[in-house]
């Protein structure tokens, strides 16, 4: 589909159209498996077309001019643009939580009509909102696929709109949101909040729970770019997810000042150096210290603090200079946070995980109160997790955790802070460390795992050492003959190109 609309129009204008259609099929889909259940059932009373009948499901109903089957009998009209606007604008009529997110500019005359019909039939043989697809969450692939692509087309250098699925899961898992506030001040397409109330749901039997487990959150978003915002409020409405996402610029303008979060999970943009931060000299959120002008990373992580409640935790990506980075007052920021003893838990994650930026990142994990409240008590200690050689390749250039990767180091976690039934904490060489704050003092406050784990002890292969060195020393001189041989090769080719000297 994006092949067909490349050339005709910009990635970001053709991100929209696509979505659009993909979500309007996606509710089409699922209306039309309700439709003909009730269908099947008129004998016993049922009513196709009495929308109550859907919403009753936490199903959309779609008015007959915004139901797939109109649209794809249309498709080759000159007229469909206004076709597709109508249905849009009929369904955000008739589900108010829709209303005014829904793209509505098909007619316009930049979009090529034949193209769009194109688009149409090419959208009508992909199921993605029945009970099949939905289980698969295929919607949701789609829009993480497109939302990545776009994030890289788009040259976005600090991953916005956009947090790999499983780096997600990594800090939900750790975090566990089960109950209360959760709050993402930078929530792009609202990727957290879908996976925490995944989470919720795959832990619902309560297994190792306690039976616990509940949706009992309520979620808070903040996104500053206005499409994004509506991708966000459409994300979470295909999976029936109520939250209040606001829109506007969560440094400059708040828009829940007040709230205190139980939980913040968020991947703020990376070293962002327009943040607009010499307006906010004499902010009251900058506790720990002023934040330089030229970078928000730490305005982020302190807006984050100041929003947490006082049994509240947060765990969110950052690049990885923050956690090392002396420049313009940050190391001072960073020793603040360390003396406060705010500072939980540290993750090295290893490289190529993001699709939109080759930026090396990592994962800070606060806690407001490091007492005996849930778990054990904590203070003066951090865990240091080196992540750098979890996860593996999926194409050339990009990484992902798999299951294991994540509970491995999830697990850690929930033994490190003393969870019931989490087993025994022990420190890993090479993988995990619980430091003290003297450990950290020593270090100059830098907070880079690879400082505090140590080196991985290594197994003995029992090769005698006057062996080992005889069979390297000779591979090392079949190496050194070969370069010589090619280095050789290399001159006489220059030669022959008459550059020889």
């Amino acid at each position: 589909m994006a092949d067909a609309l490349r050339g005709s129009m910009d990635a970001a204008e053709y991100k929209h159209v696509v979505l659009g259609l993909l979500f309007l099929k996606y509710i089409s889909d699922a209306f039309e498996e309700q439709h003909a259940r009730l269908d099947a059932q008129r004998a016993e009373g049922a009513d196709p077309e009495d929308p109550d009948e859907y919403r009753a499901h936490d199903k959309f109903w779609v008015p007959p001019e915004a139901r797939w089957a109109h649209l794809k009998a249309q498709a080759k009209q000159p007229t469909i643009g206004r076709l597709v606007d109508d249905a849009m604008g009929g369904i955000e009529r008739d589900n108010p939580v829709l209303k005014g997110v829904l793209p509505k500019d098909y007619a316009r005359p930049a979009l090529d009509k034949p193209r769009l019909g194109q688009l149409i039939d090419m959208v009508s043989n992909i199921r993605v909102g029945d009970a099949e697809a939905r289980s698969r969450d295929v919607l949701g692939g789609v829009y993480e696929y497109f939302l990545s692509q776009f994030a890289s087309a788009e040259g976005k250098k600090g991953g916005e709109f956009y947090t790999p699925r499983c780096v997600v899961r990594l800090l939900v898992e750790m975090l566990e949101p089960y109950k209360g506030r959760v709050y993402d001040p930078c929530c792009g397409s609202s990727g957290m909040f879908v996976q925490s109330v995944e989470f919720i749901r795959a832990h619902a039997s309560g297994n190792g729970n306690g039976g616990r487990a509940r949706a009992d959150i309520s979620i808070y978003g903040q996104e500053s770019n206005y499409t994004t915002w509506r991708l966000a409020k459409m994300n979470l409405a295909i999976r029936g997810i109520e939250g209040l996402i606001a829109h506007g610029d969560t440094f400059h303008n708040d828009r829940f000042p007040d709230l205190k979060a139980d939980f913040i999970l968020a991947n703020p943009p990376f070293n962002v150096s327009d943040w607009g931060g010499e307006r906010l000299r004499e902010d009251k959120r900058w506790k720990c210290g002023v934040p330089p002008v030229g970078n928000a990373n730490f305005a982020w992580v302190q807006h984050i603090i100041h929003h947490l409640a006082p049994t509240g935790t947060a765990g969110f990506v950052l690049a990885n200079g923050s956690m090392s980075s002396n420049q313009s007052g940050e190391g001072d920021i960073r020793r603040a946070i360390v003396e406060a003893d705010l500072v939980d838990c540290m993750i090295a994650l290893p490289g190529q995980l993001f699709y939109s930026t080759q930026i090396p990142a990592c994962l800070w994990f606060l806690a407001r109160d490091k007492k005996n409240r849930r778990f054990r008590d904590r203070r003066g200690q951090v865990l240091f997790v080196d992540a750098r050689d979890v996860g593996s390749m999926v194409d050339r250039t990009h990484r992902e955790l798999n299951g294991d990767d994540i509970a491995r180091i999830a697990s850690t976690y929930h033994a490190w802070r003393g969870e019931e039934e989490a087993g025994e904490y022990g420190d890993v060489p090479g993988f995990c460390k619980s430091a003290t704050l003297d450990d950290i003092r020593k270090h100059g406050h830098v907070l880079t795992p690879g400082r505090y784990v140590g080196a991985e002890a290594r197994e003995e292969d029992g090769e005698p050492f006057g062996e080992k060195m005889k069979r390297l020393t000779a591979t090392l001189r079949e190496q050194q003959a070969e370069a010589a041989k090619l280095d050789a090769a290399i001159a006489a080719n220059l030669k022959e190109l008459g550059y020889g000297g």
